[in-house]
């Protein structure tokens, strides 16, 4: 059974304690949180005990932890983590600062612990069946690969204001996707936005509305599209074109069933919200960290593709600000 200390309380620590409780081989065994009332309703759910974050870092009652906290804590945790020798499971991203994603390779490294980026969206069933066959040649080369990514309305502004940036914050999933799709690194990228969702949001200094162009060295293309609006519900698409074919994931519905009337054809609305959306790729990210750390071998993604993504969202943030072609080294 592997013992799990859960860093973070909140809504997505509540979302991978009950991940954690459907797995026959794991357990949260701790929780910590800044509020500690979320962390007491957590316990209660979880049966798990409530301990601050050092004396969880530290408990020999935990082999692993989950860090959801606030991503400006990430830095800290990760390096007592990594000194207590515990593996670790980190939302993104895993910080703002590339150098200081480098210094946290450094120190997890230096340590030899498993770290696992939380890019759920690799996990999703379609999503993932989609790059297995992608990798398995079924449509011959891929040559351009479109992902659409819209939110149903944006965040609050405060969170606006402390999120990073679309780039950093929203779209650092897709540029993940990206890189999981295309099978070699973006060596140029170039990014467009505007605030057309909320203008407060262009006054907080960022956009609602991007999109970005990504170009291999082989010449692959993916382009990337972004809202924070989508009167329709949670948008989620890919398609990859190929040179003998084209695969396509679709939207996850409420449910299936379709009305044909005089008005046309009708489906039900969209999922609405990431977490209901993306609720079998939680559970299957954490079930790949479990059964990684059992087996010994290293869980993927990794901390490397937590930096790739980050130097991903802060080339789009450079070409957007600057209105230039960023060429990555």
């Amino acid at each position: 059974m592997l013992n799990i200390g859960l860093l973070g309380c909140g809504r997505i620590g509540a979302v991978h304690a009950r991940s954690i409780k459907q797995h026959p081989d794991a357990q949260v065994t701790a929780l910590s949180d800044a509020i500690p009332a979320a962390a007491q309703a957590l316990a209660e759910t979880s049966g798990a005990a409530v301990l601050d974050s050092d004396a969880l870092i530290n408990s020999a009652d935990v082999d692993a932890v989950i860090i959801g906290t606030p991503t400006d804590t990430h830095y800290d945790l990760i390096h007592k983590a990594a000194a207590a020798g515990k593996a670790i499971f980190c939302e993104k991203p895993i910080d703002m600062s590339a150098a200081r994603i480098r210094d946290c390779i450094r120190a997890v490294t230096a340590a030899s612990v498993p770290f696992m980026t939380a890019f759920n969206r690799r996990f999703d069933p379609s999503f993932a069946n989609l790059q297995a066959r992608l990798a398995q040649g079924e449509i011959g080369d891929a040559e351009i690969i479109t992902i659409l990514s819209r939110d149903p309305a944006p965040p609050p502004i405060g969170y606006i204001k402390s999120s990073g940036g679309i780039f950093r914050d929203m779209m650092i999933h897709d540029l993940d996707m990206a890189r999981f799709l295309l099978g070699e690194e973006p060596v140029q990228v170039f990014a467009v936005g505007s605030a057309l969702v909320d203008p407060e949001i262009g006054a907080a200094g960022d956009v609602d509305t991007a999109a970005v162009t990504l170009t291999t060295a082989s010449g692959k293309i993916c382009q990337i599209s972004n809202s924070r609006r989508a009167t329709y519900g949670y948008d989620q698409r890919i398609e990859v074109h190929g040179s003998s074919g084209m695969l396509r994931a679709a939207n996850v519905h409420e449910n299936t069933v379709e009305a044909a009337t005089g008005l046309g054809f009708q489906t039900a609305p969209t999922m609405h919200f990431f977490l209901e959306r993306y609720e079998l790729a939680y559970a299957r990210e954490i079930a790949h960290f479990v059964e990684a750390l059992r087996q010994g071998t290293p869980p993927s993604p990794g901390i490397d593709d937590g930096l790739k993504a980050q130097l991903l969202a802060d080339a789009a943030t450079r070409s957007w600000q600057d209105g230039t072609v960023v060429t990555l080294g």
